[in-house]
Formats: C-alpha cells, structure tokens, sequence
C-alpha cells in the first residue's frame, strides 16, 4: 500500500511514518500541498493523508484541486489529519470532498481504522483490513 502524507511538520509525518511501516504501508512524505498535488501527479498512491494547515495552499483547497481532476486520482480516498478542533470541522471537510477527519496527536488505531474504512469503500468487497 502506498501512501502519501501531506504535512508541513517533520515530526507528525516521522510518527506516522513509523506507526504505517508497521503494517507494511509505504509512505511517501510532502511537506507542503502544492509538492503533494505533484507528487500525485508523478505518482500512484491507495490514500492521501492531508494536514490541513500548510503555508501557502492550505489542505481543503489542495482536496478540491484533487477533486476537480478528470481522472481516477480525483477518486483517490483523503483523509484529513489535523489539529484543528472546530465543531463544524468534519462537514466543513467532507463538504470540499475529504473522506474522513481524525486529530493530532494521531493514535494508531484511529489511523488504521480511518485508512481501513477509505481502503474498504475504495476496493468494494476485495478489502484488505489493517491492524
């Protein structure tokens, strides 16, 4: 599986890189929205983990860019990874085309089972559960 992390801090992508090779995950590391859209470009990815406060372009208008392809990563499943605790957070992320929402610090089970969930949805009944 691969994975790309779209995230301006070395420390949060670090932690997640150590909990994803765990379970055999390959993560690929941007550490800001518009390397991230190249390297979705450039790239073939299961699952884009988008932090949603960067400088320069921000996580939300990085997923609408990816949504707003006419090809197949457009359906690439995103999850935002973030700090930020807003009530309305989760249907402001869903609502610009975000899968899921999971909070800093990340907690490996969440993660696994956020990406599970994506993975499961993307793959229809062929799903492989991480743990």
């Amino acid at each position: 599986m691969q994975v790309l992390f779209v995230e301006d801090d070395a420390m949060n992508r670090r932690v997640v890189k150590d909990m994803l090779s765990v379970v055999g995950a390959d993560m690929s590391e941007a550490a800001d929205a518009e390397t991230g859209l190249q390297m979705i470009d450039d790239g073939h990815y299961s699952i884009v983990l988008m932090d949603l406060r960067m400088p320069g372009m921000d996580g939300l208008t990085a997923i609408r860019h990816l949504r707003a392809r006419t090809d197949a990563k457009a359906q690439l499943p995103v999850i935002v990874v973030t700090a930020d605790t807003a009530l309305d957070l989760r249907e402001r992320c869903i609502a610009q085309g975000a899968d899921d929402v999971i909070l800093k610090p990340v907690a490996m089970g969440k993660l696994l089972k956020a990406m599970s969930a994506m993975l499961a949805k993307a793959a229809g009944a062929n799903a492989v559960v991480l743990s």
